[in-house]
């Protein structure tokens, strides 16, 4: 049987940062993913946004990780080349009733300790962004956007260079706890097998609830329940109107943060995402919904041609909180958790987990195991 030092599953942007953090020459780590390309579900069906931390609770593993993660992330491109851009966010109130919702994103930031935000005027906002209607904004002038492709291949990159090795269509199917370790059973390219590893991080995102069920010692009382949530995004055709990322109010529900306007690297506009509750994964976008797209931009971009929305993609998010419930935290499960020596479980680790990939494998890095 092959023994390994560390086994890492999924190769999304979680895994591959931990891989790339904990990797070292001279002892062997093993990065797997199911698919047969790395990043194929939620690290690279998202806005591909920098965020800087606003929305989330101050005490929370979210607000910390975001932050940190968002300067390890921009010092990580300059160092790696990996494109991205410090575009700005305009979150935007379309009327005088949300006013107060500003004003408590701006206090929730501040707690967070975001501390760049700008105050934007009505005429500030027309001249930032003529298209935009809004009788006031904030400017957050920390988010950026990122090539998401890049920024996986360069985390890769770094694993390999430390001596890890990354073998895809490969599922983990059942662990089991030995004395010095873990056996790790699954099935690679089809074929059935079998190995020894003395640490197991579970990285899985959308399935890692299923293999922790499957983690043989683990109580099922530890292992927080998943509700996928969709969202879907529509392209806009042609130049874009904007210069700067366009957010609304969040959305009541808490369940996202409503369907706001983000460029990519190439200024292609993109609107989105959506939120629907889903039993399954499924990345199809329903060309009907474009006219609830349409009026919910509409608030803040009144002179949407809808004509030029065509359906983009859609991603899947593996939130912890049910529709209608306060969103809940990222939570990494640690041997002081469950009991386990040597076994790391990443669960919940939806928005803003590209950008606090880094700060998480460096929490990762220090645990104890």
């Amino acid at each position: 049987m092959d023994k390994i030092d560390r086994l890492i599953i999924g190769a999304g942007a979680l895994g591959l940062a931990c891989a790339a953090r904990l990797a070292k020459p001279g002892e062997s780590t093993l990065i797997v993913d199911n698919e047969k390309l790395i990043g194929s579900h939620t690290s690279s069906r998202n806005s591909e946004v920098i965020h800087a931390g606003i929305y989330y609770a101050a005490d929370s593993l979210k607000a910390q990780l975001c932050l940190e993660g968002r300067d390890r992330l921009y010092a990580w491109c300059e160092k790696y080349h990996v494109p991205h851009q410090r575009i700005g966010k305009l979150l935007v109130a379309v009327n005088d009733a949300e006013r107060s919702n500003l004003a408590a994103i701006a206090e929730n930031a501040k707690a967070c300790d975001v501390n760049d935000l700008q105050s934007i005027s009505q005429q500030q906002l027309h001249s930032l962004e003529p298209a935009v209607r809004g009788v006031e904004a904030l400017l957050s002038p920390s988010t950026g956007i990122i090539d998401s492709h890049t920024y996986l291949q360069s985390l890769l990159a770094r694993a390999e260079h430390n001596g890890a090795q990354l073998v895809l269509d490969t599922r983990i199917e059942r662990l089991e706890p030995t004395s010095d370790g873990w056996l790790a059973h699954g099935s690679s390219g089809g074929e059935p097998f079998s190995l020894h590893t003395q640490q197991v991080l579970n990285a899985g995102g959308l399935f890692a609830q299923q293999l922790a069920h499957n983690t043989h010692g683990l109580s099922a009382d530890l292992i927080p329940t998943l509700h996928l949530c969709q969202g879907r995004y529509f392209s806009y055709s042609g130049r874009s109107p904007f210069s700067h990322l366009i957010y609304p109010m969040p959305e009541a529900n808490a369940t996202g943060l409503g369907i706001h306007a983000t460029l990519d690297l190439a200024g292609q506009l993109r609107f989105g995402p959506d939120t629907r509750y889903v039993e399954q994964v499924d990345y199809s976008v329903d060309p009907g919904l474009l006219e609830p797209f349409a009026q919910a931009i509409r608030r803040y971009f009144p002179k949407l041609d809808s004509s030029r929305l065509v359906p983009g993609y859609s991603g899947v998010r593996p939130k912890l909180s049910r529709l209608g419930e306060p969103a809940a935290d990222f939570v990494i499960q640690t041997s002081t958790d469950h009991g386990l020596q040597g076994l790391i479980n990443l669960f919940g680790i939806e928005s803003p987990g590209l950008t606090a990939s880094l700060a998480i494998a460096e929490r990762v890095a220090g645990v104890n195991l």
